[in-house]
């Protein structure tokens, strides 16, 4: 039996009243719907339950949670990882070859898969993953994956798992039309139509957002750059996530950075999945201090160090402001949330009334983070781990564990974190050293 209770003191956190709730029905209703607000540990709330109804000694696959980014599913993976549960688990989504996840696949032998609508449905349909074996089917940030067009999608995987044993559904807001959405899918249990219970804890969002304080920066000038600099310049390296409306203006934003010297990614759907995720390691290992970002990151990304939300374009509506302030307090965190207001520009009105802050008097001076990103040109192809690239760090860089931060190795590379004081003298150690007898390039990462 998997104890709870070990795997809390594990993470360091303490169950809110929602995770509780959600541990005590969980196993006992075969449909549940999940309703909280952003940032108040729904991914761990719904992992709880569902290693409860897993066999460990059972091989295949039992548990399947439906995501609507690869950004999720990689996250929500991860954190079942940090429970160290012994649970084979996996992601699959789009922007790489399927073949190469079935190969996976047939390596791990996973009992639990997290993916994207349309990866599960092409996978479904090779037979790569058999339905049959799946006791729990969670749809996480469900009214996300039908506002994204998987609204087809997400039925047909529905009607696949209709013999599920547990269907739960996740979400941060309410959607008007879920009776007619659940309705029109072919979701029996036996003869029953499938019976969905609401766990409903939306009305305490404003215990979320009393954690966050809420500002608006007046810009003298249309174009918002030298204000943004200078609101970011007063942040004194702090990571921040400055969220933009279109790709162009992530770029140009992103530009107007690094001109100035500060440590920043940009992270949009125009991306290639590669460049995408090396910008949300850097944010993650606190080698970049500010990501910008299109509305993609506006649900789902949990980083808790991240205290600063800046609206550099205002939020298009209330809940899109409230899923990006989001990215900030999350758990019981307190954060920070700033509106860049322009000349011809008003506060929006759900915001309510908010304490100026005004950077005029801010000279533009970026502050470097502690940590720097290393490229190494091995991955997990050329049976490199983590541990192999610490030891050589260690051994042949003369670096100790406190230099090093987080080590995340891929398919053919490798990114780790290593102090910014460390990284020159580090590169002249190893010029021309072999990792595992492996001639490879080291460098700092470029992206």
């Amino acid at each position: 039996m998997i104890d709870t209770n070990e795997i809390m003191q594990r993470l360091g956190y303490v169950p809110n009243e929602m995770q509780c709730e959600m541990m005590a029905r969980g196993a006992q209703s075969e449909g549940l719907v999940l309703l909280s607000p952003t940032g108040s540990g729904k991914t761990l709330a719904y992992l709880l339950p569902l290693l409860q109804g897993l066999d460990l000694m059972q091989q295949g696959i039992q548990a399947i949670v439906v995501v609507p980014t690869r950004e999720l599913a990689v996250q929500a993976e991860e954190m079942l990882g940090a429970m160290k549960v012994g649970v084979k688990a996996m992601s699959v989504y789009g922007g790489r070859p399927a073949m190469d996840e079935h190969r996976k696949m047939r390596e791990v032998r996973p009992q639990v898969i997290f993916g994207t609508p349309g990866r599960l449905l092409d996978h479904l349909s090779k037979e790569n993953i058999l339905p049959h074996g799946v006791k729990t089917l969670v749809i996480d940030e469900y009214d996300k994956c039908l506002e994204m067009g998987f609204r087809q999608e997400v039925g047909r995987l529905m009607q696949e798992m209709a013999g599920a044993v547990r269907m739960w559904m996740t979400s941060a807001t309410r959607m008007s039309d879920f009776d007619e959405f659940v309705s029109g899918q072919r979701v029996a249990t036996g003869s029953r139509k499938r019976q969905f219970a609401i766990v409903d804890h939306l009305g305490e969002d404003s215990a979320v957002t009393n954690r966050i304080e809420v500002k608006y920066v007046p810009s003298p000038e249309k174009d918002k750059l030298t204000t943004m600099l200078k609101l970011v310049s007063a942040l004194q390296g702090q990571q921040a996530i400055l969220f933009v409306a279109h790709r162009e203006s992530a770029e140009r934003v992103g530009d107007a950075l690094k001109r100035e010297g500060f440590a920043s990614v940009v992270y949009h759907g125009g991306m290639e999945q590669e460049h995408r995720e090396r910008a949300l390691y850097k944010l993650r290992n606190q080698s970049v201090n500010i990501m910008v970002a299109t509305d993609i990151a506006a649900r789902g990304l949990d980083i808790p160090e991240v205290r600063h939300i800046i609206h550099y374009h205002l939020p298009m509506d209330e809940a899109t402001f409230t899923h990006r302030s989001g990215r900030t307090a999350r758990w019981d965190a307190s954060g920070y949330a700033y509106l860049i207001v322009g000349p011809q520009e008003q506060l929006p009105e759900y915001v309510g009334e908010v304490a100026e802050m005004n950077v005029d008097d801010v000279s533009i001076r970026p502050s470097m983070p502690e940590m720097v990103t290393l490229y190494i040109g091995r991955g997990k192809k050329e049976k490199l781990s983590k541990m192999d690239v610490l030891g050589f760090l260690c051994k042949k860089g003369k670096l100790t564990n406190s230099d090093v931060g987080r080590i995340d190795v891929a398919a053919h590379y490798s990114l780790v974190a290593v102090k910014r004081e460390c990284v020159k003298p580090l590169l002249r150690q190893v010029a021309g050293e072999k990792i595992k007898g492996m001639k490879t390039i080291i460098e700092v990462s470029g992206r």
